[in-house]
């Protein structure tokens, strides 16, 4: 026994031995089932994702900022999976409802009203108005009515006229009125040839009674109203049924407003209308729809919608700007299903709204495509796709879509499920219309009312920079590169953290494109190449200001202007604060080419 102790191999391997049996023991356990139990554990445990609350495609398997805006990245809610669930459903948690400020509306029937603000200008009646001819040839003696806007009487002597053919006329009754008792014909039709020529009773009674021949002739007026064109001057000769004047009478206006194409279906004659003029401040006027213009003007997609006002005090002029509001119900039987604008998105070829799951016990929303109606101010007609009594998410709508995508299930841009690009990926060599209609910034409506003031005042300070830039080209100036540095810092210094959900992704896409731009701008130095790029800018900040509003100092108005033959006759839009048009696309060589196409306050 001794010796095999002595041998040490023979050691080890009863070492080793007694190790197997012992640890089978200890462990107490199939080492198989262990394995596969460790290996269970490892496919249902779960990591922690990240993600951004402003841009939800971006997600990371650890803390850290937004690689597109920013901002801190916030856990993802991973506690919602539901076996039950639709395979189209949109699980959302609470706190990402919070953070995407969702909010939701019950549908319900409704008879759709529509407030509708026109704008109109006040024009003279036309069936007031009056040429005031020379009814026979001769030469202007005398002329009373000296200008334009001079008011005139009905009878009241405008000119006194020498004629030959009037001379004779009157020689010739004079000749018959000899012979009265016997020709009483004749003399009636040399009467006639002097009423022909507009002659009154009166004045013919007095060239009777006078028994001479008037060489000079007064013109009296055929109407009251006022002096709108004059047209003859003392010492002209005229010709019968030449017009010496033009007389409107302006008793009665009428007020013009320009309804667009898609407000008339609204709009009935017979409607009662308020009116407000600007140069009348807290005078209200309440008429109603006379007239609807049967045809729209195809540059500007407006039809004329005419109400007719008393002004026999004068107050009313011709082209003073009005603003008219009508409430209008839409002639249609019943009431109908109305949605808030804001839960709709559009994308010209369909309109999807989110409806909230009921029964569920985290807030879930599913797809639904709808089938829009009228515009009823506030609300979309839905002619088919909800019901009544179903909720639907009015606010947040952009986020609950992206999510979808993201997921691969149904959305606005993929109606068919399946991964899709995101809007803020724009690489690739992607269909370009496909790439387009991704521009969810330009789908969505937003309230400017809810953006932060103060973003607004920062915006602001951005449109200030940028009118130095426009002064400068409008001055034919090409020394701009300052100017554009100081474009750039005033952009770095928006606290994009101000603005949230869509008007966030506007921001964003604007604030992308203008960067991009004012890089390319910095380096020209040639000014049709600045003018070019400075295009590009301009649309990008007109944008901006129109769907997220702007505060200038001083309450300065801002105007949005146009030049149709800027960008080589495509159209090329500018900002101002001057309502008078300095263009900067051509500078010295059409200064004044362009018009104003809105005022933003």
């Amino acid at each position: 026994m001794r010796n095999i102790f002595k041998n040490k191999w023979i050691v080890i391997i009863l070492v080793l031995i007694l190790g197997i049996v012992i640890g089978k023991f200890i462990g107490g356990g199939d080492a198989t089932t262990e394995g596969q139990g460790t290996h269970i554990h490892d496919e249902n445990a779960k990591e922690q994702i990240w993600t951004c609350s402003m841009h939800p495609q971006i997600r990371q398997n650890g803390p850290g900022q937004c690689p597109i805006c920013g901002m801190d990245l916030i856990p993802l809610d991973n506690s919602m999976d539901n076996e039950e669930a639709l395979p189209d459903e949109v699980p959302m948690s609470a706190s990402a409802m919070k953070l995407a400020e969702i909010q939701t509306y019950v549908v319900k029937k409704e008879s759709p009203e529509k407030e509708i603000r026109l704008l109109g200008k006040v024009k003279a009646d036309e069936r007031l108005v009056t040429s005031q001819a020379v009814h026979f040839p001769g030469r202007i003696e005398k002329l009373f009515i000296n200008f334009t806007g001079e008011k005139v009487t009905k009878g009241q002597q405008l000119a006194t006229i020498y004629s030959p053919e009037l001379i004779t006329a009157q020689k010739e009754l004079f000749e018959v009125l000899k012979d009265k008792a016997t020709n009483p014909a004749l003399v009636e039709a040399a009467r006639n040839k002097l009423k022909q020529w507009k002659f009154t009773d009166q004045q013919i009674e007095n060239i009777e009674k006078s028994g001479e021949v008037q060489n000079e002739l007064n013109i009296l007026s055929d109407q009251n109203g006022y002096v709108t064109m004059l047209m003859a001057a003392k010492g002209d000769y005229v010709k019968a049924g030449q017009i010496l004047l033009e007389v409107t009478d302006l008793s009665k206006v009428w007020v013009l407003f320009e309804a667009y194409e898609n407000d008339l279906p609204w709009v009935k004659v017979g409607d009662d209308l308020e009116i407000e003029l600007k140069a009348i401040p807290g005078k209200l006027f309440k008429e109603k729809v006379t007239f609807i213009d049967p045809f729209i003007n195809p540059k500007t997609r407006v039809a004329n919608v005419r109400v007719e006002i008393s002004n026999t005090n004068g107050l009313l002029k011709p082209d003073m700007f009005a603003n008219g509001v009508i409430s209008s119900k839409l002639p249609i039987a019943g009431e109908v299903i109305l949605a808030p604008k804001s839960a709709v998105l559009w994308t010209g070829k369909r309109a999807v709204v989110y409806v909230k799951l009921p029964n569920r016990e985290h807030n879930s929303f599913i797809y639904r495509e709808v089938i829009l109606g009228e515009d009823a101010g506030e609300f979309y007609v839905i002619k088919e796709g909800l019901e009544e009594g179903e909720e639907i998410a009015t606010n947040g709508v952009f986020k609950i879509d992206a999510a979808a995508q993201l997921a691969g299930k149904k959305s606005m841009m993929n109606p068919t499920g399946g991964k899709v690009a995101t809007g803020h990926n724009h690489g690739g060599d992607g269909n370009k219309e496909e790439m387009n209609e991704m521009d969810m910034s330009k789908e969505v409506m937003i309230d400017k009312s809810k953006v932060s003031s103060k973003f607004k005042q920062q915006l602001g300070n951005v449109v200030k920079q940028y009118l130095s830039i426009k002064d400068k080209l409008v001055s034919d100036n090409s020394d701009i590169q300052s100017s554009v540095k100081a474009f750039q810092q005033s952009l770095k210094k928006v606290d994009m953290s101000l603005v949230m959900e869509d008007a966030h992704n506007v921001w964003m896409s604007e604030l992308k494109s203008m960067n991009k731009e004012l890089k390319l701008l910095s380096k020209a130095v040639n000014i049709d190449e600045q003018r070019t790029i400075f295009l590009s800018i301009s649309k990008s900040l007109s944008d901006a200001t129109q769907k997220l509003g702007v505060e200038m100092t001083a309450n300065q108005s801002l105007y949005i202007q146009f030049c149709p033959m800027a960008n080589d006759d495509k159209g090329g839009y500018w900002l101002s604060t001057e309502k008078e048009i300095k263009n900067p696309y051509f500078g010295s060589k059409m200064l004044k080419c362009g018009e104003v196409k809105q005022e933003i306050k």
